[in-house]
């Protein structure tokens, strides 16, 4: 044994034995620590909702945790999500995830939202301030979620430009984290009109979180897309995250991908996520299917399936359905291309879902698990340390620049929050499917959010509610 790895060894021992008992121990279990590299058996002791000990030998506490034969991750970080409520936040914790932001439509009130999941939230919560709701705000689109009406159909004003720039700032101030764009749903937003809201966040210092203007390999599509937001960035300085850059991207992910790394290797703070499925969900209503959509996205209407009753489409459906409303799953994408993006060292795995009264797409309740049992287990796209760490460590550093908290999330290290993910790597598995979302993953035995047990061996814990807002912090 080397003198460095000794003093390492006695550093952790002399620091597990400084205090004799913690509110609760991890003992035994296999700890992936992705910001430090360590990956060895250890205990873990917590007090007061943060990491105070590691331990080759166990440790004592109040409540003891036998991990042993099970991994011990930082709990999954989730950028991308919609839906942040009770049901939502369940499925997100029977599939390890400790933090779930709404980083891409984002929201708008900033302070009406976060007031309301105060006290009430099962995991971590946060949003961006999102451009399309200031938008649907500022030209009295009267769609619920998405703009189906003036936000989605006409050009803004300048008095509407004004209150949407307004409305985004006003959002910064009141804890948004960065800036979420869904051009795709307001293509009538010109480039001069986002070259702005680019600007804010420069003069911000946050990052903008975009669902691309375009998708796919024809032209325009996701290269003239990309080119687009690289050229704002460079212009304005700002920082900017691609949303799903596999569905964006379609056949033509690894040109995407090139386009991407590019960017970043001359000087461009740029990030981007996948979501490990072939197929994406959206509204029928919004403009993603305006006319020319089946050429543009190489997608049919028989590649759309309506998530109420799990029936495909065809044109006399589509119509229909597209008049009334409703929420749709699309096939659009090659498994391919799917190995190709969660094999990649720099994606972030997100995983842009929902569920409503159990209707909605598997990402919602599956995406982690799919990754570790699907990705790592069976298919050998990547290693278990590489998943863990796309899921958690990654995005937490991808954040921390602009919200400090982040540096003690994502990671298991003395002084970090006791957000914790509990596995059995041979078992773990996602049960969800397209016709069935509402399905709980199987294998995660454990999760902690700030030291609070929020799943006991494979069961939710009812009755607490320790999840904490996650709040970005401008003044402009």
């Amino acid at each position: 044994m080397t003198p460095s790895r000794r003093h390492f060894l006695a550093t952790l021992a002399l620091t597990a034995n400084a205090q004799s008992s913690y509110d609760t121990a991890i003992n035994n279990g296999r700890v992936i620590d992705p910001a430090s590299g360590l990956d060895a058996v250890r205990s873990v002791g917590i007090t007061n909702g943060v990491v105070t000990a590691l331990s080759p030998a166990p440790l004592r506490g109040k409540k003891l945790i036998d991990a042993k034969g099970q991994v011990v991750s930082p709990g999954f970080i989730d950028l991308h999500v919609h839906r942040q409520n009770d049901e939502n936040n369940r499925f997100k914790a029977r599939d390890g995830v400790t933090t779930s932001l709404e980083l891409e439509i984002g929201v708008s009130p900033m302070k009406k939202w976060i007031d309301e999941r105060r006290g009430k939230s099962l995991i971590h919560y946060g949003a961006s301030v999102g451009h399309v709701p200031a938008r649907m705000i500022a030209t009295n689109d009267p769609s619920e979620w998405l703009p189906a009406g003036p936000a989605a159909t006409r050009a803004a004003t300048d008095p509407e430009q004004v209150k949407t720039l307004e409305l985004i700032k006003q959002g910064l101030r009141e804890g948004g984290v960065g800036i979420g764009m869904g051009l795709a749903y307001t293509p009538f937003a010109n480039r001069a009109e986002i070259l702005d809201v680019f600007k804010v966040a420069a003069s911000a210092k946050v990052p903008i979180f975009v669902h691309m203007r375009g998708a796919g390999a024809k032209d325009p599509g996701v290269v003239e897309s990309l080119q687009e937001m690289i050229s704002d960035a460079a212009i304005s300085g700002a920082s900017v995250h691609i949303v799903h850059l596999n569905s964006s991207s379609g056949r033509a992910f690894e040109l995407g991908l090139s386009i991407v790394r590019g960017a970043k290797a001359r000087g461009i703070d740029i990030s981007y996520e996948a979501y490990p499925y072939i197929a994406g969900m959206t509204q029928l209503e919004s403009a993603i299917f305006n006319p020319g959509f089946r050429e543009q996205l190489d997608m049919d209407y028989k590649d759309i399936m309506l998530v109420e009753t799990g029936e495909r489409l065809n044109e006399e459906t589509f119509k229909k359905y597209r008049k009334q409303g409703a929420t749709v799953i699309t096939f659009s994408m090659r498994q391919e291309d799917i190995d190709k993006a969660m094999a990649a060292p720099d994606v972030i795995v997100a995983s842009d879902g929902w569920i409503t009264n159990g209707k909605g797409h598997p990402r919602a309740s599956g995406s982690y698990a799919r990754v570790l049992s699907h990705y790592v287990r069976e298919r050998k796209v990547l290693t278990l340390n590489d998943a863990i760490r796309k899921m958690s460590y990654l995005p937490a550093a991808r954040l921390e620049k602009f919200v400090p908290e982040m540096k003690k999330r994502g990671r298991i290290n003395v002084g970090a929050f006791a957000d914790i993910t509990i596995f059995d790597p041979t078992r773990v598995q996602d049960k969800s499917t397209y016709q069935n979302a509402a399905q709980y993953s199987e294998g995660i035995s454990h999760v902690l959010v700030n030291g609070t047990l929020v799943v006991e061996n494979e069961k939710l814990v009812e009755g607490v509610f320790p999840g904490q807002p996650v709040l970005g912090k401008v003044t402009i």
